[in-house]
């Protein structure tokens, strides 16, 4: 039998793919993570990780346990949940990114409400510095969004590298074609940021307050827009090397609550969110 307390210190590594962050997300040291990753691994008889100095990087036996892990602990939380009931109530304004709309988060929300029945959960969806400023004034309790540059709230849920995106076939000049979210918005400043180091030349060729408005427009050929790779919206794919655009870097997806940390309602589904964060990085 593999001990969930590794498992749940595996996935918090896959998700965050920095044995430090892992620690800090679980409150464990990080030799701590690594002790529990080595434990596992001899359990499997199988290297889950490869590690350098710069990268965690999953085997393919990592892969196939990251099924396997999510699925165990699943079933574990739902034992939980079954013998000893849900007093939990109250309301919780939770606010998601669009990055989210395609992937189970969705399915998490169903089983975060029919496990907390007396729980009033508010939904909206939007654009992440929107959102974050919602948040700061009090409008929502809860958060999950990319996090902002230079700012260090919230848990993070894991890491993912942006790309420039486009329809298949698009092919970009110069100015460069730009799809952008409307002011504000990460991605947004993230790409012209970028362009302007690379003292690329471009143009706005649309901007929309919504992630269908933008994989609309990238499908229509209009140009090219700035996503995280693992959550490409479908039909579009990653500009190629040669295109020459500029690199973006990371982005970080995290969970926050209001400054004083959340509580009640908003802690039971931030805890949800962190214990099920592989989950949101595949389609529903």
């Amino acid at each position: 039998m593999f001990d969930p307390i590794h498992l749940e210190s595996f996935l918090a590594v896959v998700q965050t793919r920095n044995f430090t962050e892992a620690g800090r997300r679980l409150g464990l040291q990080q030799s701590t993570v690594s002790q529990h990753i080595r434990k596992l691994e001899a359990r499997a008889e199988r290297r889950l990780f490869v590690r350098d100095t710069h990268s965690v990087t999953l085997t393919a036996d990592g892969e196939a346990m990251t099924g396997f892990a999510q699925t165990i602990l699943d079933t574990n939380q739902r034992a939980r949940r079954y013998f000893a009931g849900s007093q939990l109530r109250g309301r919780v304004r939770f606010g998601t990114s669009e990055d989210f709309v395609s992937t189970r988060l969705p399915e998490l929300l169903r089983e975060f409400v029919r496990q907390h029945a007396l729980v009033d959960l508010e939904l909206k969806v939007g654009v992440s510095a929107v959102l974050y400023g919602e948040l700061d004034a009090g409008e929502l309790d809860l958060v999950l969004a990319k996090r902002r540059n230079g700012d260090d709230r919230g848990q993070l849920v894991w890491r993912d590298r942006l790309a420039w995106v486009a329809a298949p076939g698009t092919q970009i000049g110069t100015p460069v074609p730009l799809i952008l979210f409307n002011a504000p918005s990460i991605t947004r400043s993230v790409a012209l940021e970028a362009m302007e180091r690379a003292g690329l030349t471009w143009r706005i060729a649309c901007t929309s307050g919504s992630l269908s408005g933008l994989r609309a427009a990238c499908l229509a050929g209009l140009g090219v827009t700035v996503h995280a790779r693992g959550l490409m919206p479908e039909g579009l794919m990653e500009m190629p090397a040669s295109a020459g655009l500029p690199t973006l870097g990371d982005v970080e997806f995290v969970v926050l609550g209001v400054r004083t940390g959340p509580r009640g309602p908003a802690a039971a589904l931030a805890a949800a969110i962190l214990a099920n964060g592989d989950r949101l990085q595949r389609a529903g």
